[in-house]
């Protein structure tokens, strides 16, 4: 069967025929560009199941583009939120060994308080989770943290919301 540019993404068999012929290249560059061979087959799948949702927006000639700037975007999102992660995670660490006081009582609820903490953190939704560690624990203004993100400050200001809300809420329970 041969594909022509006028053919759409969204016919199943040239969908299936378009998978088969890129889906190997593209995990293959995205283990070279991340080297992750676990994450790349995850980040293809991703990447063709964002093509078929939106087939019906995407130029057959300008599939290929689309899938391989999907599947990048995606490495670099994941990229970022582990980069966020342990660099969190280790100011976190760094914190709880820095509390001394001889009472036990007073160093046994610091310790449930900060492992509730980190549950806490762990539970937000990523957006949420990054901008609250940005704003909080790296001292970026919402603005900094907006041109980083490639959104609004008003879209920072509601994650930040959402997450204030949320830490909040569980964190009150103690």
């Amino acid at each position: 069967m041969k594909v022509l540019p006028k053919d759409s993404i969204c016919e199943e068999a040239i969908f299936q025929r378009f998978f088969m012929e890129h889906s190997l290249g593209l995990r293959n560059f995205l283990i070279a560009k991340f080297g992750n061979a676990d994450e790349a087959e995850d980040m293809v799948q991703d990447a063709f199941i964002k093509l078929w949702n939106n087939c019906g927006k995407v130029e057959f000639n300008k599939a290929k583009s689309y899938l391989f700037t999907i599947a990048v975007n995606l490495g670099i999102s994941i990229k970022r939120h582990e980069q966020v992660k342990f660099r969190h995670h280790d100011i976190i660490a760094n914190y709880s060994r820095g509390i001394t006081n001889e009472n036990p009582e007073f160093e046994m609820e610091s310790k449930e308080f900060l492992e509730k903490f980190k549950e806490t953190i762990a539970s937000l939704p990523e957006r949420q989770r990054e901008v609250f560690l940005l704003s909080r624990i790296e001292k970026k203004t919402y603005k900094e943290i907006a041109e980083m993100s490639g959104v609004s400050v008003k879209a920072i200001e509601k994650l930040m919301g959402k997450a204030l809300k949320k830490v909040k809420e569980q964190l009150g329970e103690l």
